[in-house]
C-alpha cells in the first residue's frame, strides 16, 4: 500500500463528512522543537499533499518558523473523530520554493494577504488596536493593486520519514499500521496498540 495515496483516500473521506461533525478536515497539529529542546505544538491547516510531502504556510519569523529554521524535524497529526482515524507523520521540514509560495499566496483572500503583511506573528502586541492600525496601513499601501507575497512569508513541506495510520477498534485493540521510508519505497509494519 502507498501511504500517501492511503492518506489522500482518508482525507477525501474526512472532507466528505458533514461540516457540523468535522468542521475543518485539513486541520493538523504541527509539533516542532526549539533550540532549547522545548517542544511546541499548534493546529494549522494542510494546504497540499503529494508524493513529496505535506505543505503548510506561515510567517517565517513566527515561533514555528524560527524553530524549523533551528531544527527542521517536525511531526504532524491528523485526527478525524467521525472516521475514528488518526494519522501521524514525522519527517524533515523543507521550505517550498518561491514560485510555489507565490502561487499559493495569490489564491488567498485579499484580507489574508494583507494580514500577512500586518502581523508580526508570535511577537508581543502592546494593544489589540495596534494590529488593526497596521492592517489599515497595509490596506492603504496596497490600495488598487495586487498584494505581493511578503519576503517573510512562505511554506514548508514536511517530507515524511514515518507515517502511522491508527484506526479505532473495540476493546482498545486499535489497528496501527506504520510506514517507514526505506530508499525510494516504504517498509510497512503493524504495531501493538
Amino acid at each position: 500500500m502507498d501511504p500517501i495515496e492511503h492518506f489522500r483516500t482518508l482525507l477525501a473521506a474526512a472532507q466528505a463528512v458533514d461540516r457540523a461533525r468535522l468542521p475543518e478536515p485539513t486541520a493538523m497539529t504541527l509539533a516542532t522543537v526549539g533550540r532549547d529542546g522545548q517542544p511546541s505544538a499548534r493546529l494549522i491547516l494542510l494546504k497540499s499533499v503529494d508524493e513529496r510531502g505535506f505543505v503548510f504556510y506561515t510567517n517565517l519569523h513566527s515561533r514555528k518558523g524560527r524553530e524549523l529554521s533551528a531544527n527542521p524535524r517536525a511531526a504532524l497529526t491528523f485526527h478525524w473523530q467521525p472516521l475514528e482515524v488518526q494519522v501521524r507523520i514525522e519527517g524533515l521540514a523543507e521550505r517550498v520554493d518561491d514560485a510555489e509560495a507565490d502561487e499559493y499566496f495569490a489564491t488567498r483572500p485579499r484580507g489574508s494577504q494583507i494580514g500577512a503583511w500586518a502581523s508580526d506573528q508570535s511577537e508581543e502586541l502592546a494593544r489589540a488596536s495596534d494590529l488593526d492600525e497596521r492592517f489599515a496601513d497595509m490596506e492603504r499601501r496596497f490600495d488598487g493593486r495586487d498584494v505581493p507575497r511578503p519576503p517573510h512569508w512562505s511554506g514548508y513541506r514536511v517530507v515524511p520519514e514515518r507515517i502511522e495510520f491508527w484506526r479505532n477498534r473495540p476493546s482498545r485493540l486499535h489497528e496501527r499500521r506504520l510506514f517507514e521510508k526505506e530508499g525510494s519505497g516504504w517498509r510497512e509494519a503493524l504495531l501493538y496498540p
